[in-house]
This record gives C-alpha cells, sequence and structure tokens, in this order.
C-alpha cells in the first residue's frame, strides 16, 4: 500500500502540472512533467531528488498561478475564494508528494529507493 502511495501521488501531482502548463500553451514543460513521471521508477538517489526539486518547484508554480488567478479575478469585481481553495488543494497535494518522496522510509521501500546491492 505505502508504495501505491509513493508512486501515485507524485504521479498525479505531476500529471496535474502536465495538464497546467499544456492549457497554458507551455508544450515543453508539459512533455517534462510527463516525462518525469518515469523517474519514479529509477532506483537511484539523484531521481528522487530530480523530483522533489520538480515537485518544490510545482508547488510554487500552483501558489504563483493562484496568486495571478486571484489578484485578476479580484481586480475584475469576480468571486475567487473558491478557486483559492481548489489551487491551494492542488498546491497541497503536489507538497505532500514530494514531503512522500522526502521521507526516509518511503525511500527505502519504494521503487525509487536506491537499491543497496551489497
Amino acid at each position: 500500500m505505502r508504495m501505491v502511495v509513493v508512486i501515485a501521488l507524485p504521479a498525479l501531482a505531476l500529471l496535474l502540472l502536465a495538464a497546467h502548463f499544456f492549457r497554458a500553451g507551455l508544450l515543453p514543460l508539459s512533455v517534462l512533467s510527463v516525462g518525469l513521471t518515469g523517474l519514479l521508477f529509477v532506483r537511484r538517489p539523484w531521481a528522487a531528488t530530480a523530483l522533489q526539486a520538480a515537485l518544490w518547484l510545482g508547488t510554487l508554480e500552483w501558489l504563483r498561478t493562484a496568486w495571478l488567478i486571484a489578484a485578476r479575478r479580484a481586480a475584475q469585481g469576480q468571486p475567487f475564494a473558491r478557486m483559492l481553495v481548489i489551487l491551494g488543494a492542488v498546491a497541497a497535494v503536489t507538497l505532500l508528494a514530494a514531503l512522500v518522496l522526502r521521507h526516509d522510509r518511503a525511500r527505502r521501500t519504494s521503487a525509487i529507493a536506491h537499491a543497496e546491492l551489497s
């Protein structure tokens, strides 16, 4: 069960980022986000570090996007609270995915863990 969470949560977060970038017309970043899901199956420490970095940056991107949309909607006199809750939840899931990869137990028991073959 743990392995499913360790793989599914980061995969979901990366795919949501890919959809976000695709909608914004940033195809290279969209392809990169999808491609990073492949690192979930690489058993090297650098892969986990790269995924963590991508997910931290993804969290910042969601927060930046929420800020920009909220500011634009507020300036137009439109409601923005529901959008902030939704994008805040997506940012929280992305952050949680990064934290799952950081946890030592997850590193030892997941497909992302460094295989210690000595």
